[in-house]
Parts: structure tokens; C-alpha cells; sequence
């Protein structure tokens, strides 16, 4: 569902804060602690790691934007992405917030495949560290190992079973088991950690991009998490969410009911 919010201008480039002075080999320990690059074969991920380079960017920097042509497969280590599209509506430019990429998770395979252009604008939510591997010598050496395209699919059918389990959710159920349902995922790192117990306790997400990747409005996502705050299980802060007990939020968002689980 398209926002009602106009586009807003991209901030100017600012300082990346702090990120100039985090080593590669730390940026690697970290998407290295990924389900996906956790898996790889030694041979694969020894050459993602020879030719990655480091990319910075600061809050409001943009990635890529739609139409782009495709400049490589990227890496989040540090820091979150926000995935959005615009629309022409009228005289109305909208914008549609699909999404926040956080680490390890990985995105720009679908122009691997395909050498389309980019299909959605990916702009940094916050400053941001990734690892670029640029398209040209991955397809090459790609196609020289031919073996190693099936790992690099596995990142698409990742994605869309993650897509059609969204789209789902978005169809058939009540705002709060949506709202439930996406704090519990973001809580979980989108299940992109190997180690499949490792959570975030604090998501930086604003209650206005939380409604708008609902496709709810400001006021209906509010009253959602201010009756999750009141039943003990999150906490409001500023400009981004805590949370205090996911397993209560995870059964929670099951059944559906938040005071079932009080």
C-alpha cells in the first residue's frame, strides 16, 4: 500500500559517525555470522571476500535509486537500508516503504541474475557500513564456477518466501497481529543469523515506518504499541522501538490477541 506521505527530499551527505575507523575483517566477522554466507562453500566465500570492498554511507545517503543501472551485491554490516518505491498519483509523488535491511542481510542479487536495472530506491535509515561485490568480476567468475550459481540463487528464494510470507500477512490478518508479527521478525533479524537464537532487543524503526510498511495509518500503529507497551512487552523510545519480552510478542502474534497473553 502506497504511503500518503509526500517523498521527501534525501538528506545531504553527512559524516558517516564513526564508521571510517571499523576494519574490513570486522565488517566480514559480523556478515560472516549470516544463515546465508554462514553456508557457502570455502571456495565462494573466499572470493567474495577477495574482491568486497567497503562502502559508507551516512543517514539520508542513497544507495542506489530505481532504474539504476546494477552496480553491485551489497552486504549490510553496520547500520540499516530502508527499500522504498515511488508512484505518480495525480500531481503527488508517493512513496511506498517496503522495508529496513539490517545486518547480515544481503541485497542487490536480483540485478546478479538478471542485469536489469534496479527495481526500488535503497536509502541509508541510518549510517551504514556494507560490503560491496561489484557485479562485472562476480558474474565472470561466476561463470567460470558454475557450480556456485545455485548458493547465489538460494539469496532470491530467501527473499521470496520472505516477500510471499509478508504479502500474506498484509492480506488476511488484523492490524495488531501484523504490527506483532513484523516487531517479532525485525526482533529475529529477519532469521538472517546463523546462530537462529540471536535477537535484537532494540530496532531502529520509527512508529511513522512501521505504519507505513504496515499500510496503516500513524494513528492505528500508536494505539498498537501503546498497548503493547502497557502490556509490558515493549518500550517506546524515540525514533526506535525496544523490546522487552519477545517471547510473550512472538506467542502473541500467533494468536493474535495481545490480552490473551498479558
Amino acid at each position: 500500500m502506497l504511503s500518503t506521505q509526500p517523498a521527501l527530499a534525501p538528506a545531504p551527505p553527512a559524516r558517516k559517525r564513526g564508521f571510517e575507523h571499523v576494519s574490513l575483517h570486522d565488517l566480514w566477522a559480523i556478515v560472516q555470522a549470516g544463515r546465508w554466507f554462514h553456508h557457502l562453500p570455502q571456495e565462494l566465500s573466499s572470493h567474495l571476500q577477495h574482491i568486497a570492498q567497503p562502502r559508507l554511507l551516512a543517514p539520508g545517503e542513497w544507495l542506489f535509486r530505481r532504474g539504476d543501472a546494477p552496480c553491485g551485491l551489497y552486504a549490510v554490516a553496520r547500520g540499516s537500508l530502508s527499500i522504498s518505491g515511488t508512484a505518480a498519483l495525480q500531481e503527488n509523488t508517493r512513496t511506498a516503504l517496503l522495508t529496513l535491511i539490517e545486518a547480515p542481510s544481503w541485497l542487490g542479487e536480483i540485478a546478479l541474475f538478471d542485469g536489469e536495472p534496479r527495481t526500488h530506491d535503497a536509502c541509508a535509515n541510518t549510517a551504514c557500513a556494507l560490503l560491496q561485490i561489484p557485479i562485472a568480476p562476480l558474474r565472470e567468475w561466476l561463470n567460470a564456477h558454475p557450480q556456485h550459481w545455485q548458493p547465489m540463487a538460494l539469496l532470491l528464494t530467501h527473499k521470496l518466501r520472505a516477500s510471499l510470507i509478508a504479502l500474506e500477512e498484509q492480506t488476511v490478518l488484523p492490524a495488531p497481529q501484523r504490527v506483532m508479527c513484523r516487531l517479532v521478525r525485525m526482533a529475529m533479524g529477519h532469521e538472517q543469523w546463523a546462530e537462529h537464537t540471536r535477537t535484537h532487543r532494540e530496532l531502529a524503526v520509527s512508529q511513522e515506518q512501521l505504519a507505513r510498511m504496515l499500510g496503516l495509518s500513524r494513528q492505528t500503529t500508536n494505539q498498537i504499541l501503546q498497548e503493547l507497551q502497557q502490556a509490558g512487552w515493549l518500550q517506546l523510545r524515540r525514533g526506535k522501538l525496544e523490546i522487552l519480552d519477545l517471547t510473550a510478542l512472538k506467542a502473541a502474534s500467533l494468536s493474535g490477541d495481545i490480552r490473551a497473553n498479558c
